[in-house]
Parts: C-alpha cells; structure tokens; sequence
C-alpha cells in the first residue's frame, strides 16, 4: 500500500469543498514522487483505491473499456465528465488526474471541459499537443500542433481553471523538438510537464535542463518506449510523479482469458474460492465500500 493517507485518517464530511488540485500540487511538490494508477471503469477503481491514493483517468483505458476501440480520438468530453464525476463521489479522499487528450480539439471545449471537471472535483488534467487523428504515446504515427497553437489553448485553459494541476504534454519526437516545447511548457503557468515515450534516464535529465525546475511527469505503459522505472529509480532522477497507464487493464485482460480458457478445460466446471480468490462476498465487500452513504461511517 502506497500512502493512502491524503485526507489523514478521517474522510471531510464538511460543507466547504476539499482542495483537490492543492493537494496533488502539494504531493507533486514533495520530495519523493507521486504515483498515479491508471483505471478505466468504477470497478478497475475500485481496486486500485484500495493500494494507492492517486488515480490516473487514463484515455487509453477509457475508451477500451467504455467503447471498445483504440485511443485514437473516439472519447466524447461529456461521458469522460460522467465517469468522473461517478469517481469522485465514490472516491473523496484520492487523486484524480484525468487525460483530457487535446481538450477535444478546439480551445473553447477545452476550457469548457476544464471547469465541468473543476467543478466536480477532478484533481488535475494532461493536455497533450497531438494533431487528430490523435495515437497512443507510445506508439509511432504520431503528429503535433504548432507548438503556437498548442500554447494558446494551453494559455486559455491556465486562465480557465480554479485550482486544478495542470500538465502540459508534448509528443514531440524529434529531439530538437522536444527540447524546445519542453522549455516553452516551462514558461508558462503549467504545473507540470510530460514529454510522453522518452526512452531513457538521460532523456529525463535533458528535459529537466529544459524545464528549468519545472516538475516532471513520467508515463509509464507495458511494452511501451520507456523504460520499466521504479519508484525509488525515478526518486533518484528527481522525477516528481509518475503515471501508470494500464496495469490494470492489461492485467483484467490477462486474468479474463486465462479464466475464459481455464472454465473451457474443466467443462464449465466454476472454480472453487479458495483462500486468495475472490466470489460473490468477497466482490460484494469491495462494492459496498463505494456506497457514497458510507463515507461518513
């Protein structure tokens, strides 16, 4: 279990609102970094919770699970909102970083979008730089804006914000390139930069040069670009958080099939719940947590 401390011992059952995006500034800006799991429904969420208290809303989780299709521009803003909202209601104590992509596309649904997810409680938000059609970090394909477009819709959406983190993310793959948004992303009022598919330690340290201080986000994803970094290894590179795109959906995946293929062998045959597995009472266990009544037991 990784701190599941952010609120202290007690769950805030005033009527003032909890500083969300204060608080994971305040985490980002301690010294040792901050992980965030990705998730990419309620119940995927619902585990994670329990280990960590920094939740990733993750694009390529999300629309896997609500959609079914790649991450590559089908997430409509309003049902990226919902899922958040439900989060946060289920979830008042963690932090809730959410992949907005390119604020879906023009700079006025961006800053729309920003403050719905304000408004409700989102920690903080990643925009990225990417042209539509838009790819996952980690693969090649990608494109990107101007980088003056890019700053404008960036610079409205800082001006539109109340007190969410933001993180400005380039896809930028030419090194030059990188090197000079990274340094642009450090002049602006961004709380935080992500240069998405760097591929090694000496590239962190490069970007670190460039941002000026600036705190740095880490993207990790399985059979990614970058490089398979533990905590105690990005602490040591000074990164300030990291983000875990998909551990659980590639694990959901996993554990599915091999369930799937298991129930093929044994004839249809359920498996017994043995000691570690989990049955009706166990999931019952987990679900009744998020009954929002509860918080304040």
């Amino acid at each position: 279990m990784h701190d599941l401390t952010i609120l202290g011992g007690e769950v805030n059952t005033s009527s003032s609102p909890i500083p969300y995006g204060p608080r994971l500034r305040e985490a980002i800006q301690a010294d040792s970094v901050t992980p965030l799991i990705g998730v990419f429904d309620m119940f995927s969420a619902s585990v994670a919770a329990q280990h960590y208290d920094g939740l990733f809303v993750s694009g390529f989780g999300f629309a896997a699970s609500y959609y079914g299709l790649p991450d590559i521009g089908f997430i409509a803003w309003p049902d990226m909102v919902g899922f958040v909202q439900r989060l946060r209601l289920a979830f008042p104590r963690h932090h809730l970083l959410v992949d907005i992509d390119d604020g879906y596309v023009d700079p006025e649904t961006a800053c729309h979008v920003v403050q719905h997810l304000d408004a409700i409680g989102a920690s903080g938000v990643i925009i990225e730089d990417q042209k539509r059609p838009r790819r996952c970090g980690h693969v090649d394909g990608k494109q990107i804006l101007p980088l003056e477009e890019y700053l404008e819709k960036l610079e409205l959406v800082l001006e539109s914000r109340g007190d969410l983190v933001v993180v400005a993310r380039t896809d930028a793959t030419d090194e030059e390139e990188i090197v000079r948004r990274a340094e642009a992303f450090a002049a602006t009022d961004a709380d935080v930069i992500l240069v998405d598919g760097l591929r090694s330690a000496e590239w962190i340290r490069k970007i670190q040069s460039a941002a000026g201080g600036k705190p740095l986000l880490f993207n990790q994803i399985a059979g990614g670009k970058s490089p398979r970094f533990s905590l105690s290894e990005l602490d040591d590179l000074n990164v300030s958080a990291t983000i875990y795109s998909t551990p659980c959906l590639f694990a959901a995946q996993t554990a599915m099939d091999q369930a799937l293929s298991q129930l093929k062998v044994d004839d249809g045959r359920l498996p017994a719940v043995t000691d570690g597995a989990v049955g009706v009472a166990e999931c019952l266990d987990l679900l009744e947590r998020n009954i929002s009544r509860n918080h304040a037991k």
